[in-house]
């Protein structure tokens, strides 16, 4: 078994967004473990309050309203002004529809595009210039395995996922030669309040089995990609539970 030594990550800063819960906060966590600075950028800035009050002087606070076009822009250059640099970015942040197509509205879907396809894009463009002007760099999206499969039950979140899937490989081949890693985690289903709007026939079944993983297990295999050499590229990592039929 890989050992790390403690403080892998000394020096390096993370930014997170979607930070202030779920994968984002379990991944803030484990790079906190290993030495890094982590800023997580979240909307509710009470739960960054609290969680940056918990993990003390090696996380800081980033509200950011990725829906918010001038807000998003705002993103990188203000983290850029408390921090200096960016070492590690990762687009964490989405949301979720569930169920058939007819059964959600145009708002709806539009406010998750935005979230789970614009944002990240936006995200990206966005801090390759500092990332190229450094020569080192590894931005990572939390993608899903409904990127990779058609879940029937999941239309249009399938959709998001599979087009970052696209995005991601592009972007890993036009970076590659900058020093910039890109890659994506693809989970199976999470313990996260992203399953709220999950068929409760679908979720009540997927407690029962076991077919759920945790925030963390997805944060574990997030730090073994960051961790690799600089010579190889992790880019995909797919987490499944066992018990996942798909």
């Amino acid at each position: 078994m890989e050992k790390r030594m403690a403080g892998h990550f000394s020096k390096k800063i993370a930014v997170i967004t979607g930070g202030a819960s779920g994968i984002g906060l379990a991944t803030a966590e484990a790079l906190i473990a290993e030495g890094a600075m982590v800023v997580l950028v979240d909307r509710d800035q009470a739960a960054l309050k609290k969680e940056t009050d918990r993990l003390g002087g090696r996380a800081l606070a980033q509200v950011t309203d990725l829906l918010d076009p001038d807000s998003c822009a705002a993103m990188v250059p203000e983290i850029l002004g408390k921090t200096g640099q960016i070492d590690i970015l990762h687009c964490n942040a989405g949301s979720y529809i569930g169920g058939d197509l007819i059964e959600t509205t145009s708002a709806a879907i539009d406010r998750m595009l935005n979230l789970n396809i614009n944002a990240v894009i936006k995200n990206v463009h966005d801090v390759i210039p500092h990332m190229t002007e450094r020569g080192a760099g590894d931005i990572i999206v939390t993608c899903s395995i409904a990127g990779h499969a058609a879940i029937g039950w999941e239309p249009v979140y399938s959709a998001s996922k599979w087009s970052m899937t696209s995005f991601v490989q592009i972007m890993r081949r036009q970076l590659s030669q900058k020093g910039i890693r890109v890659g994506q985690v693809s989970p199976g289903p999470v313990v996260s309040a992203l399953l709220a709007d999950w068929p409760e026939e679908n979720l009540k079944k997927a407690r029962e089995n076991g077919s759920l993983i945790e925030p963390s297990d997805v944060a574990e295999a997030i730090v073994f990609m960051l961790s690799r050499p600089r010579n190889i590229t992790i880019r995909d990592i797919v987490v499944l539970p066992s018990n996942f039929d798909i």
